[in-house]
């Protein structure tokens, strides 16, 4: 078959790999219809690289058709349409059982120190090959894959893996009172979807963002914007907008790579100058992220409010300014999405027919898996309009 391997910093590649198998009897394997590229898979094709082994299989964010399922695997059957979540949890363990699935005791990649095993994404979460491929071993299929309906277009259901429980567990976690206010520091795929979710709840919702397509999104979405580049100082403007006091909550969905942070910007640089068997460590024990989305989204924050953080992070040494925090009361909530806690409250919004989320008005690009190296370069370097990648096998 043919899928995106991984090949050193910037280099991803279509090549011809052997196709995926039944290994265990709870394995499936579906042939892939759509699969998203994210904001996550920037930061292998960046600065991650030092847990990645080229060859490795990327992506995370599938769905497809059921080809084959091994006996233990019950609730599908080959023909079936299915989401496949990006974290994989069996669904039966003690954290499983809290509904905690990204931290899913069955599939821990123990040997790291981590949580759940994910789907195309380094050594650090198992090294399971992902779904930019045109076929995907799905492990723990007794509990993972989410059946969707027939009919509709795969935009409709492809974000159930990813994007629209990772949102929804964003705004939960940013705890917004009822009427209450929220920004949303990064207008990407997550956050375009945090805030219609937050809007969609009733909820006053002001995005940030210096890119022009993704204000421009938001704002055909009904979000207030503070557009980064002419605003100057965002915090500011949003105190300006909200009585001087700041949002009750702000949800960070930028993460580890954020633009206005020159520390962390040569912390990068100088690790991926280094062999993969020097940086690796190195990262895993004094890592430094960019950290200018936090640091915006403590200061946008009023007093006693709650910061939701779910850009991806990956630092061990990040400087936060304890006494801001402290003095400001902040609550902080973070962490990989629990997929499939959220999905009974997302699939109501996804199979009707007024689509109140505009699912099928966030990808800007739908392309041949062939022009994946191309998709991946024009999202990471915010060209022709790139808000959202969609590779079609």
């Amino acid at each position: 078959m043919k899928a995106l391997t991984w090949h050193g910093k910037r280099d991803v590649r279509v090549e011809t790999v052997p196709d995926p198998v039944i290994k265990e009897p709870n394995d499936a394997v579906i042939r892939v219809t759509s699969s998203g590229v994210c904001g996550s898979d920037l930061h292998l094709y960046e600065v991650l690289g030092p847990f990645m082994t080229e060859g490795d299989i990327l992506g995370h964010e599938p769905m497809g058709i059921v080809e084959e399922v091994g006996p233990e695997v019950t609730h599908i059957r080959p023909g079936d349409r299915v989401v496949v979540p990006f974290n994989i949890s069996c669904g039966h363990c003690r954290t499983c059982g809290q509904k905690l699935y990204a931290q899913c005791e069955t599939t821990q990649v123990r040997d790291q120190g981590m949580g759940a095993a994910l789907f195309g994404y380094t050594k650090l979460y198992g090294r399971v090959p992902g779904g930019q491929a045109e076929y995907l071993r799905v492990p723990q299929a007794q509990f993972g894959p989410i059946k969707v309906p027939e009919g509709p277009p795969d935009d409709r259901f492809v974000y159930l893996s990813d994007v629209l429980p990772t949102s929804w567990q964003g705004v939960e976690f940013a705890d917004i009172p009822e009427g209450g206010s929220v920004t949303v520091v990064g207008l990407g795929p997550i956050g375009q979807m945090c805030a219609r979710i937050a809007r969609h709840r009733g909820h006053r919702v002001i995005g940030v963002d210096p890119v022009p397509e993704r204000v421009e999104l938001a704002r055909r979405h009904g979000i207030e914007v503070v557009d980064e580049t002419a605003a100057g100082d965002p915090a500011e403007a949003v105190r300006d907008m909200t009585d001087g006091r700041g949002t009750d909550s702000v949800i960070e969905a930028v993460g580890m790579e954020a633009h206005g942070s020159p520390a962390g910007h040569l912390a990068h640089t100088i690790t991926g100058l280094l062999p993969d068997r020097a940086a690796a460590p190195l990262m895993s024990r004094v890592g430094v992220d960019r950290m200018a989305a936090l640091l915006q989204s403590i200061e946008i924050v009023r007093r006693g409010g709650t910061i939701s953080l779910i850009g991806v992070y990956g630092g061990m040494t990040d400087p936060l300014p304890m006494l801001r925090m402290f003095d400001k009361g902040i609550t902080l909530r973070m962490g990989q999405a629990h997929v499939k806690r959220w999905i009974d409250d997302l699939m109501p919004l996804v199979t009707g027919d007024s689509d109140p989320l505009g699912v099928e008005d966030l990808a800007t690009h739908h392309l041949p898996l062939e022009e994946a190296p191309h998709g991946y370069e024009i999202f990471q370097k915010k060209r022709d309009g790139a808000v959202k990648v969609i590779l079609n096998p």
